[in-house]
C-alpha cells in the first residue's frame, strides 16, 4: 500500500512474469591467486609474484626424561608430565651458573637435599618424612627430645653424602 491510498484502491497484482533479460550475466571472475605454484610438468615459468614457501623450522632437539622416559624438549628443565626436575646436561642450552651433579628418586626427591636435612634436622625426622618414610619420620619425632634421632640423622646424612649414586637410587630410587 503507498501513501495517500486507501484500502480498496490497491493495484491488482499482476500474474505475468517479468521479461527475460536478453544478455547472459557475466559469470564472476576470480581473481587469479598469487601464491599458486604452476602444475607439475606443465612447462610453465612460475606466475608473477609467486614466491616458494619459508622452509620450515628446525624440530627442536629432544631428550628424555629420566624418571619416566618420556620425549621431552632439550631445554625442558621440568619434565611437563611427570613434574620431575632434570638434571643438566654439559653443552645444553640455558646452562650457565653454578650446577652440582645431584642424583634424583622417581618422585624428584633429591639426593642431596635428603642428606642436607638429615644433617640439620635430623633430629625431628625431617629427612624420613622428605623420603616418605613416614613411620621412622614419626619414631624420630617422639624420641627427639632424647637427642638419639640427631645423631643417628647426622650420621645417616654423612653417609649419603659420600654414598654412591647407585647405591643410594637403590634403596631410596622408588619412592
Amino acid at each position: 500500500m503507498t501513501e495517500g491510498t486507501t484500502p480498496g484502491d490497491e493495484e491488482p497484482m499482476s500474474s505475468a512474469p517479468e521479461p527475460a533479460p536478453t544478455q547472459p550475466e557475466p559469470a564472476p571472475t576470480q581473481p587469479e591467486p598469487m601464491n599458486e605454484a604452476p602444475a607439475a610438468g606443465s612447462g610453465e615459468p612460475p606466475k608473477q609474484g609467486w614466491s616458494a614457501a619459508p622452509p620450515p623450522a628446525p624440530a627442536p632437539t629432544t631428550k628424555f626424561c629420566h624418571a619416566c622416559a618420556a620425549s621431552i624438549d632439550a631445554r625442558a628443565e621440568i619434565c611437563p608430565k611427570c613434574g620431575v626436575r632434570q638434571p643438566f646436561q654439559a653443552g645444553m642450552p640455558g646452562g650457565g651458573g653454578l650446577t652440582v651433579g645431584d642424583v634424583t628418586t622417581a618422585t624428584g626427591k633429591s639426593k642431596l637435599v635428603a642428606s642436607l636435612l638429615a644433617i640439620f634436622l635430623g633430629s625431628f625426622g625431617v629427612h624420613k618424612f622428605y623420603l616418605g618414610d613416614n613411620t621412622k619420620g614419626i619414631v624420630y619425632l617422639v624420641f627427639f627430645w632424647t637427642a638419639i634421632p640427631g645423631i643417628v640423622g647426622f650420621i645417616e646424612g654423612i653417609l649419603w653424602l659420600v654414598q654412591s649414586d647407585q647405591e643410594w637410587l637403590a634403596k631410596y630410587g622408588s619412592r
